[in-house]
């Protein structure tokens, strides 16, 4: 009997899980059908981060110290999107890079839609299309800089990388990924370790063009793509060497970065709260 109580505790919980994702594959099928005709719009409120015909507003940072190219060759614009590796042949070594707002934020709604291209590059030829968007962006700039990441990845965009960072989040017991009823989780990163990771709840990336929406309130974060909650990021701190330990985080930059996969950034859009 004394074994009976914890395999019931997890068959709950493991069913609980089952039954959310279950729902949530109920509305996929109206989520892919909304998004097949996704097109550019200016949201009430919002003031543009990207301007359709440059990078006004944005400065450019890159990881090889031999990549001798200009900030056109990674990220440039057409037809007002944001194309990212636009001429560089399949397979071919790149540099990663990333796009840097010269502004800081720490209340704010943020919206980007993304699209995959066909091409990957070297040295992430043979694994998955990777980006992401990085945000209360401190300290040096670099590949990568301290900051907290919205991963842009196939299959797992949403997820959380805590990048010389601090964060909290919800966890399941039983998947370990996101789950906004999960116990709260810590990571953070020190001692050598610049990189930590959250899963993302539920996967609602479609083909084509996919809405990732931002609601960053300081130290807290929510992270919604095409509609839905997949992660938060809760009490963000950062390290301060001076104090030796760890601070609230709640403002900095924004970064978008270009990690070996061709594709398009567009209706890049900011509302301070």
């Amino acid at each position: 009997m004394r074994f009976l109580i914890p395999v019931c505790c997890f068959l709950s919980m493991w069913s609980c899980d089952i039954q959310q994702l279950n729902s949530e594959t109920k509305n996929e099928a109206s989520s892919r059908a909304a998004l097949k005709e996704l097109k550019p719009s200016v949201l009430e409120d919002y003031t543009p981060l990207f301007n359709n015909k440059d990078l006004d507003g944005w400065y450019f940072v890159f990881r090889d110290t031999v990549f001798d190219g200009k900030l056109e060759d990674i990220f440039r614009v057409e037809n007002e999107e944001i194309h990212v590796y636009p001429v560089q042949e399949a397979d071919s070594r790149q540099t990663f890079a990333g796009i840097i707002t010269k502004d800081s934020f720490s209340r704010y709604k943020l919206h980007v839609e993304y699209k995959w291209g066909t091409s990957k590059f070297e040295p992430r030829q043979d694994k998955v299309r990777d980006a992401g968007l990085l945000f209360h962006v401190h300290g040096e700039d670099k590949i990568w800089p301290f900051s907290v990441e919205c991963q842009i990845q196939e299959g797992d965009t949403g997820d959380i990388w805590v990048i010389g960072t601090e964060v909290t989040s919800r966890v399941s017991k039983v998947t370990r990924n996101y789950n906004p009823n999960g116990e709260l989780v810590t990571r953070s990163t020190g001692k050598g370790q610049v990189f930590q990771r959250f899963h993302r709840g539920y996967s609602w990336e479609v083909p084509g063009w996919n809405v990732l929406d931002l609601e960053v309130d300081g130290e807290n974060a929510k992270f919604y793509l095409n509609g839905h909650l997949v992660n938060e990021a809760l009490d963000m701190k950062f390290w301060d060497k001076s104090s030796g330990k760890f601070l609230p985080l709640n403002s900095g930059k924004i970064l978008l970065q270009a990690e070996g996969a061709e594709l398009y950034y567009r209706n890049i859009q900011i509302k301070q709260l």
